[in-house]
């Protein structure tokens, strides 16, 4: 009998500047490739060689007037192109994908951070996902103020980086948001402790993973159209 390949798991992870995705990400893969599972590490935005030159685009100084909606619009295209270059078929292929950052970023962002309208924002969403969302979100959690605090000791500030306190409080707010309209999917981590204690919190994250990944995907309800990429 032919036995259907069970569907890989999309972990993503969120927060703002300075709450540590980057060094726990780390962390996470490597306890979970421990535990067996294959697994595709990758980006937003970026992901692929033409998300990675538009990332350099939204990420770079120079472009300080670039507007918001040219802004939304990009970070769009880059995911258009990382779903179906990167993460659809690697799921399909049964490999785990762990992302730092996806469609709740534009939401906390662009739209807590720039005002964008979320009814605009899910016309793009709904357009480019069709449906599809992550199976589990790590939102890093801290005070604005600690976090801006941290990303200032890594080197020179990018676009984003370089703006407002109260852009921040806005994105933070947003994230908050976004956790509390889906506690299923949402894990909220403290990240204003220290290392020790914040990966602490992520081994209980990741035993439920491990232990979740025996059974069928609760994201798993639709079909995803122009993909050999299908969801049961």
């Amino acid at each position: 009998m032919h036995q259907v390949k069970a569907r890989g798991r999309f972990i993503t992870l969120e927060g703002g500047e300075g709450a540590g995705k980057s060094t726990n990400l780390e962390y996470i893969q490597r306890r979970l490739q421990k535990a067996g599972v294959v697994l595709h590490v990758s980006r937003e935005p970026g992901g692929t060689p033409l998300g990675e030159k538009v990332r350099e685009v939204l990420l770079n100084p120079d472009h300080a007037g670039m507007s918001s909606d040219a802004e939304l619009l990009l970070m769009f295209a880059a995911r258009a192109q990382h779903l179906h270059q990167v993460i659809l078929p690697d799921l399909d292929k049964g490999s785990w994908v762990l992302c730092d950052r996806f469609t709740d970023a534009t939401y906390a962002y662009q739209g807590g951070g720039r005002g964008i309208d979320s009814k605009r924002i899910r016309v793009l969403e709904d357009w480019v996902q069709e449906g599809f969302q992550p199976d589990m979100t790590l939102l890093f959690d801290l005070p604005v103020e600690l976090g801006m605090k941290r990303a200032g000791k890594r080197g020179a500030l990018d676009r984003f980086e370089q703006e407002q306190e109260i852009f921040f409080e806005q994105v933070r707010e947003a994230y908050l948001e976004r956790a509390r309209q889906d506690p299923e999917r949402f894990r909220i981590i403290d990240a204003g402790q220290e290392l020790a204690e914040v990966q602490q919190q992520l081994d209980d994250v990741i035993e439920e993973l491990i232990t979740s990944s025996r059974g069928p995907s609760s994201r798993g309800q639709s079909i995803f159209k122009g993909s050999e990429y299908l969801k049961f």
